[in-house]
């Protein structure tokens, strides 16, 4: 056996050991629920998918489904979750939770987060996002490793708070200078709109959305005032961790809402004409190309583009 992949793999059993152990997973009743681990996760399952049979629960949870009938059957009898035959095929049972099973599991998901929250609370700032960036990053990969789908992550947009232009100014840098070649006069430029964002920012004519996954950062756009008539779209990015989730495209759906909210009559934008994955999303949200001129920064050849969208 290759010894590295030995050393990794007695890594991940330590790590079960020790995540088993601290959230108290080697209890006999989950939260003193009076319910097994997988009872529970069965409910959390119903409770969170509409027509959910058996079979899909066997085939995403991997147990036997001898096993798992027994184990419905069993929630049944408590009087936690009830069946329906399926109108698309008759064979299959669609689950369902009783008025009973959705307050207990309202409740214990109510008591698993106070739990999860109480354990990190110790933790600075900075040690909760590395948390939550490392666990997405083992979801992801474990999620490949074993051949099934990845969860689909919530998104969440809000404003900024002091710390978050840090961020954008880093992810502009880091992302452009690994994708596109760009050297650190980018960095600096984007460090320069993000310092005027903040000094003028005026809230009643100005947003920034920050987006997040798990308290952690993934993606940025702001509006900016030009004129009475004119906004602007800025600092967009998202992280290579978010694509594929339409981030791009559910931020800038944002900005033309609020642009359209605020009375602007046009919302315009700058650049580049080899960043294809941005302009796709302009000109799907409707954005039309009025100017483009080549141009030497960053230390590339570059043709910028100029985007106009009437509201």
């Amino acid at each position: 056996m290759d010894e590295t992949l030995k050393l990794r793999a007695e890594a991940l059993r330590r790590f079960n050991r020790a995540h088993t152990s601290l959230v108290g997973l080697l209890q006999q009743a989950y939260l003193d629920s009076g319910l097994s681990l997988t009872e529970v996760r069965v409910i959390y399952e119903i409770a969170n998918r509409d027509g959910l049979t058996i079979t899909d629960l066997a085939r995403d949870l991997a147990l036997d489904n001898g096993y798992l009938s027994r184990l419905v059957r069993g929630l049944k009898d408590r009087e936690l979750i009830v069946s329906s035959v399926s109108r698309a095929d008759a064979r299959q049972q669609i689950l369902a939770l009783t008025d009973a099973g959705a307050a207990l599991y309202a409740s214990l998901s109510v008591r698993s987060q106070n739990e999860m929250m109480e354990l990190i609370s110790g933790l600075e700032e900075q040690d909760q996002r590395s948390l939550m960036t490392a666990l997405q990053a083992a979801t992801r990969l474990l999620a490949r490793a074993s051949n099934r789908p990845v969860p689909t992550p919530v998104i969440t947009l809000r404003g900024h708070r002091p710390g978050d232009m840090g961020w954008v100014i880093a992810a502009h840098g880091r992302i452009y200078a690994t994708e596109f070649g760009w050297d650190h006069t980018f960095e600096a430029m984007v460090a320069d709109i993000a310092a005027a964002f903040l000094r003028d920012f005026d809230p009643e004519w100005e947003h920034c959305w920050m987006a997040e996954i798990d308290g952690v950062p993934v993606g940025s756009v702001t509006v900016v005032r030009k004129s009475a008539e004119e906004a602007q779209l800025r600092l967009l990015v998202i992280d290579p961790s978010a694509r594929g989730l339409r981030l791009g495209e559910r931020m800038v759906a944002e900005c033309i809402r609020f642009a359209g909210e605020k009375g602007y009559s046009k919302l315009v934008l700058w650049t580049n004409d080899n960043l294809h994955a941005a302009r796709r999303i302009y000109q799907k949200a409707g954005f039309r190309l009025v100017e483009e001129e080549p141009h030497h920064s960053f230390g590339v050849d570059l043709v910028g583009q100029n985007w106009e969208l009437v509201l």
